[in-house]
């Protein structure tokens, strides 16, 4: 990402790990409640024997209700919800509450909640019994949650809670509100008040998600509702769109014009960009003497794009890199600077680089924009609303003959040639002066993200296999790997791979670990390590069961559910190669080491596997080879679902197939104890 601009970019000073607690928390609302007496209870709620929106739901939503209220300084979110429950699951899933906010900066205040039982004996929630907590943190930026336990709860009682939440300083511009929770909801209501300069709601404008699009009435006390009935229950499932592609949601802002036209505003819109961040790319005369240094004597324009790009990849400091662990105050007192300025310090923040790439590039001769797109971790971007809201990544296209090539030089594991997944498959809203154009971002092969594992070891005639692993990853890959490593200590990342490893082993006893190129920009991230799992194949009499699949070995099927509520989503494409060699235990020969047969989806995906010996027949040799993806997209309806669980299915079936080693009859007998 570069350029950096408060109305588009994204802080980049948070971590991934600040938004995905944010996401694993998403079901618990993210905004909140105000000053109201509890309601009286309903008998027939209580009375209420089975669910009304979902048949087989465990605990459903009788009423939640969100007050927002932007008429003072501070932007401030009240909840009241009313929940039934209706069974064992429903109590257990309900009991323990997890308030998070949607920022850092909020504070959540006034939480209170009480138990109705069944024989309508109401169970206060004690103050002392709410507690806070860090569920994240970055740097010195902290993610703080209130807890806590509902007492009592039981089949058959009601449960209520209300809390309130503040934002200083902030407005309701620009603010998403949800309508799903992870039960289902009888009645969802939003009271909305304006800003003080808004009038009515003439100028407060909302694009609903996932849903029909909503009608506010006149309220008490300057507030605006609306409701929503019988909503599902929002379902989490593995390798699902974004959160806010699936559930149902609006977003709230502020907007005098009406009506607008897309295709003119984008157009307009990408005429502003291209002005606003036109001096970020200026070349001066040390920018054109660097430039002409780096290319040096390349002569097509991939190479030297390529230098150019590598130069600022590795060679410029990124000073906006969770890894360096700056604190908030510190980053705060960071300033954009001039690709000169970024040159003579060898160091800058995103924008800083990016834009230093773009004014090298246009010194060597080309042609460069900053174009900007939607990050679809996030969501699914549709120009058809016309709003920037979304488009909060920007990156640099280069014209390259008649095609925009993308390039984002901040992304220090990126190699060249790849975008962040994010970034990719997006339409990127290529700026100009006079003609801006969506452009769509190529989507990385399969090849480009590789698995690459080998393992050499040793049976014997227990079971026990021993001996060394190493696991490289690239591209895609091999970012998130980085990433994910780059700010642990060295037994934080030696304790991950371990998890990792017992999560699928757990009998497997590891030693001599080894962790490389955790923050090279260039090398593999590889995991080395010395591995001994007891019992891993097992004997029978004179024979020993064995899987030669020892990556897959524990491995859980990818999708287990025979029903899907969510598309199926992959972020990119990737692929797996694995190199197995099992030398044998003396005295054990094959007898039965056919290969499991390969795979073929098209250009989706590809599984082939070969098992042999070497000539002297004591070591099993497996070779494994697998990719999935396509650059047609990596997003799958619900329709096709079973077909996806098929191929997975299939290939976990694959890969955990067996082959026989057969003890010889002469080494039983010398083996057989003596009567």
């Amino acid at each position: 990402m570069f350029l950096n601009r408060p109305r588009l970019s994204t802080p980049v000073c948070l971590s991934l790990l600040l938004l995905v607690a944010v996401a694993a928390f998403a079901s618990v609302p993210s905004f909140a409640y105000g000053d109201q007496d509890w309601r009286p209870i309903d008998p027939a709620h209580l009375a209420l024997k089975a669910p009304v929106v979902e048949k087989d739901a465990d605990a459903e939503a009788i009423f939640w209700e969100v007050r927002v209220d932007d008429a003072e300084m501070d932007l401030i979110f009240t909840n009241y919800i009313r929940i039934k429950i209706f069974t064992e699951r429903g109590r257990e899933s309900q009991s323990k509450i997890d308030i998070i906010p949607f920022r850092p900066n909020a504070r959540i205040k006034d939480v209170a909640g009480r138990t109705i039982k069944p024989d309508g004996q109401i169970i206060e929630l004690k103050k002392q019994d709410v507690f806070e907590k860090v569920v994240a943190k970055a740097g010195d930026l902290k993610l703080r949650a209130k807890t806590f336990a509902m007492p009592s709860v039981e089949p058959g009682a009601i449960i209520e809670y209300r809390w309130r939440e503040v934002y200083p300083g902030r407005s309701a511009n620009r603010v998403r509100l949800y309508f799903q929770r992870d039960i289902p909801v009888q009645s969802v209501t939003y009271y909305l008040k304006p800003a003080s300069n808004i009038v009515g709601m003439e100028s407060l404008r909302y694009q609903p998600f996932h849903m029909a699009m909503p009608k506010f009435d006149k309220a008490k006390d300057g507030f605006y509702s609306t409701t929503v009935a019988n909503v599902p229950a929002y379902h989490e499932e593995p390798r699902m769109p974004p959160e806010d592609e699936v559930r149902k949601w609006m977003l709230l802002y502020y907007s005098a014009e009406r009506n607008t036209v897309p295709q003119k505003f984008w157009k307009d819109f990408g005429k502003i960009v291209y002005d606003v961040f036109k001096s970020d790319m200026k070349v001066n005369d040390d920018v054109r003497k660097k430039s002409a240094e780096i290319v040096g004597d390349a002569t097509t324009p991939e190479q030297k794009l390529e230098r150019l790009y590598e130069f600022c990849r590795t060679k410029i400091k990124n000073l906006d890199d969770d890894a360096l662990n700056l604190p908030a105050e510190v980053r705060a007192k960071i300033k954009d600077e001039s690709p000169a300025n970024t040159l003579k310090k060898m160091e800058g923040r995103s924008n800083d680089i990016g834009g230093l790439f773009a004014a090298l590039a246009i010194a060597a001769g080309f042609e460069a924009r900053p174009a900007l797109m939607a990050d679809r971790s996030d969501i699914f971007f549709d120009p058809a609303f016309a709003d920037p809201y979304f488009m909060n990544m920007i990156v640099v296209a280069v014209k390259v003959g008649d095609a925009w090539r993308f390039f984002d030089p901040s992304e220090m594991y990126m190699p060249f040639g790849m975008l962040a997944w994010q970034s990719e498959a997006q339409d990127a809203l290529v700026s100009d002066p006079k003609e801006p154009t969506f452009v769509q971002t190529p989507l990385s092969a399969p090849d480009k993200s590789l698995e690459r594992r080998t393992a050499k070891l040793k049976l014997d005639s227990e079971g026990t296999l021993e001996g060394d692993v190493r696991i490289e990853y690239t591209g895609h890959l091999g970012k998130d790997k980085k990433e994910y490593n780059d700010d642990d200590t060295p037994a934080q990342r030696e304790e991950t791979l371990r998890n990792m490893i017992k999560a699928k082993m757990s009998t497997a006893e590891v030693s001599d670990v080894k962790i490389e190129n955790v923050t090279d920009p260039d090398k593999p991230f590889v995991y080395a390590y010395h591995v001994r799992v007891p019992d891993y194949a097992q004997r029978t009499g004179k024979r020993l069961f064995l899987q030669p699949a020892f990556f897959q070995r524990g491995a859980n099927q990818l999708f287990p559910t025979t029903q899907r509520h969510n598309s199926v989503y992959f972020h990119y494409p990737w692929s797996e190669q694995d190199d197995v060699a099992i030398e044998l235990p003396t005295g054990y020969s094959l007898d039965n080491a056919d290969a499991p047969l390969g795979i073929n989806a098209g250009e989706t995906s590809k599984y082939d596997v070969k098992i042999g010996v070497t000539k002297d027949a004591r070591t099993l040799v497996y070779n494994r080879k697998f990719h999935f993806g396509s650059k047609s997209g990596m997003l799958f309806p619900v329709s096709s679902y079973g077909q996806l669980k098929m191929l997975f299915d299939e290939l976990h079936k694959r890969d955990n197939h067996t082959i026989t080693l057969k003890q010889a009859a002469t080494t039983a007998s010398t083996a057989a104890p003596s009567n």
